[in-house]
């Protein structure tokens, strides 16, 4: 059996541009702008205050699974976190959570 090279995809705005060229893509992407909008405020937050999600979970009172699950919630139609738990997970990162509508 021959061996497969890894050959990753470059995430860049060349890969971007070109997969949003495709057909039905770029509605796709812009149905989920909002849930990729926040969760990117979420790990950017985290990442921001050097924090794991251990280090998030420990300062919210909770499990790093839970922590896990809240970041995975908002790309899934499955599970709504409450305010109460996204401002807990915005004060564990040093912010404050502000919700606008534009």
């Amino acid at each position: 059996m021959a061996e497969t090279a890894y050959k990753p995809v470059p995430h860049d705005t060349a890969f971007r541009e070109e997969l949003l060229a495709k057909p039905g893509v770029k509605k796709a992407f812009e149905a989920l702008e909002e849930e990729y909008t926040a969760l990117h405020a979420m790990l950017d937050a985290r990442r921001t205050a050097g924090l794991t999600q251990a280090e998030v979970a420990d300062r919210m009172g909770t499990t790093v699974s839970a922590v896990s699950r809240l970041e995975a919630s908002l790309r899934s139609e499955k599970h709504s976190p409450s305010f109460a738990t996204l401002r807990k997970y915005a004060q564990a990162c040093g912010k404050k959570l502000l919700i606008q509508m534009v």
